[in-house]
This record gives C-alpha cells, structure tokens and sequence, in this order.
C-alpha cells in the first residue's frame, strides 16, 4: 500500500487518497486509515466516523476544483475558499510581514484540511506552477500532482501510470 505523504502538499496527499487502480479505490476506508493520513502529516488526536466522513467531502471538493482548467480552477478555489472559516494570520518572515491562510481556533481536522488546501494551492499559484498542476493522464487513474520537469509536458503522476498508459497504447497499435 502506498505512502500517503508523497507530494510534500497535504492538499495533494488526500486528493490522493482515491486510487482507481485499487479492487476498493478508497484510500481511508475506517477511522484507522485517517489516523495513518494524519500521523504520517504530523496530526494527532482523537478522530471518529464524523470526522472521516466529513474529510471524504473535503477531499471530493479538493479533487472537483482540481479537475477544472486552469481558469476554471481559479474560480473553484475561489469559491471554495469563499465557503471556509479563513482566518488570515501576519507574521514576520525575513524581517517582512508575511500573511498566512488558517483555520479559525477550536476548527474540526475536516475544516483545518480545507483550510490548509486552499492556501497550499494559493501558494502553488503563486510560486507560478499553477499550469502545471495536473491530474494523471492514465485512465482510469486521476491522482494529482504538479510538473517539475523542464519542458512542463509531464503527463503521468508516476512511472507505474506512465508505464500502464504506453503498454495500453502499444497493445492497441497491435490490434
């Protein structure tokens, strides 16, 4: 079973959680898996079915605003963002001011992963990788991930998906 700490981004980490490639595609199927998620993350506490429940919606949300275009996902994210308890926090970074997105104290785990998500995405845009944030080509896979290859033309999440969508296509020209 794969790793949920993959990407570096929590907001890809549990868009991630859904794989295609599974006989059961969910990724947190009991409150036992989101323990793993959130200890592998750096969370703690106590979780119940409610909270699993409620982190699926974040996660169908999260994976909803990432399947649009780009522009299309700009509004997504802004409406989503529009919907969360979004406390904007300053702080001093390098001797500048420096604001930072955070969920309202006392917020549930499924309110704090929204809340980290859209910032981990408004910082993705603005460090420019905005393009190159994408779902897998390799059907039925849609895991997302962002492009760090020079040319930006990288459409698989993995070698595993690269590797299945180029025998796919192979065994197709053979017929």
């Amino acid at each position: 079973m794969r790793q949920f700490a993959e990407t570096g981004l929590v907001a890809l980490d549990l868009a991630n959680t859904w794989d295609e490639y599974l006989d059961d595609p969910e990724r947190l199927p009991d409150v036992e898996a989101l323990h793993r998620f959130c200890r592998e993350l750096g969370g703690r506490g106590e979780l119940s079915v409610d909270d699993l429940r409620a982190v699926r919606a974040v996660r169908e949300r999260l994976r909803a605003v990432l399947s649009c275009d780009p522009s299309a996902r700009t509004r997504a994210l802004a409406q989503w963002a529009g919907e969360l308890p979004i406390r904007v926090v300053v702080e001093e970074s390098g001797g500048a001011p420096r604001q930072r997105l955070t969920a309202p104290e006392g917020a549930d785990l499924a309110e704090r992963l929204a809340v980290r998500s859209v910032a981990e995405l408004l910082d993705l845009a603005a460090s420019g990788d905005w393009e190159r944030l994408r779902l897998c080509a390799a059907d039925p896979c849609k895991d997302a991930f962002v492009d760090h290859s020079r040319p930006g033309k990288r459409q698989f999440c993995s070698t595993r998906c690269a590797n299945r969508a180029h025998a796919a296509a192979s065994r197709a020209r053979r017929r």
